[in-house]
């Protein structure tokens, strides 16, 4: 997230709207409304219209972490949407047209996932346009300090702390840990 997040705020989209879903937080059933929001009356329940996720990010960036777990019957309608740049509600007959860069990230083997009918190709394909790896914390040395700092400087803000660093002692501990 921290990389999606990094490669809005440095584009022409740093000014509209960065979008988090996590696909493995959203139950089955409700990934559709989530991602696609919903029209007054689609289904029991929606007591009023909702916009979706992909509605929101309108102008900006979508990072969809974890979207190897996306079910196989959302895939085709996120594909179609990168297609078209267009999508329904649930329970609407208008298409609404979007501008979203779409970012994804997942810790799962999608060429494994796609062989095993788990995951489909032609959106792996629209999604692996531009691939970036991220090592492993462990094979990125010192990108812990790094990591550090910014945590200290993050909950700095958030509890009104002034935690000025880590001694020399914490550092070697962070540097030495292994970081499953």
């Amino acid at each position: 997230e921290l990389v999606a997040r990094g490669i809005h705020q440095v584009s022409a989209r740093a000014k509209n709207p960065f979008v988090v879903v996590n696909c493995s937080a959203i139950p089955e059933h409700l990934f559709e409304a989530e991602l696609f929001g919903h029209v007054r009356g689609a289904f029991t329940g929606a007591v009023q219209s909702r916009l979706g996720r992909i509605h929101a990010a309108h102008g900006g960036t979508l990072f969809l972490d974890e979207v190897g777990e996306l079910p196989l019957s959302m895939q085709a309608k996120l594909l179609r949407m990168l297609e078209e740049k267009t999508f329904k509600r649930v329970g609407g007959v208008k298409d609404i047209k979007v501008d979203v860069r779409v970012v994804s990230a997942t810790n799962q083997e999608l060429v494994k996932a796609m062989s095993e009918g788990k995951f489909r190709k032609d959106l792996y394909y629209r999604l692996q346009v531009v691939p970036i790896f991220l090592p492993h914390l462990r094979e990125r040395g010192r990108d812990i300090l790094l990591l550090a700092n910014h945590f200290i400087e993050y909950f700095n803000r958030e509890c009104l702390k002034n935690v000025r660093g880590i001694s020399k002692e914490a550092e070697q501990i962070l540097l030495s840990h292994y970081w499953p």
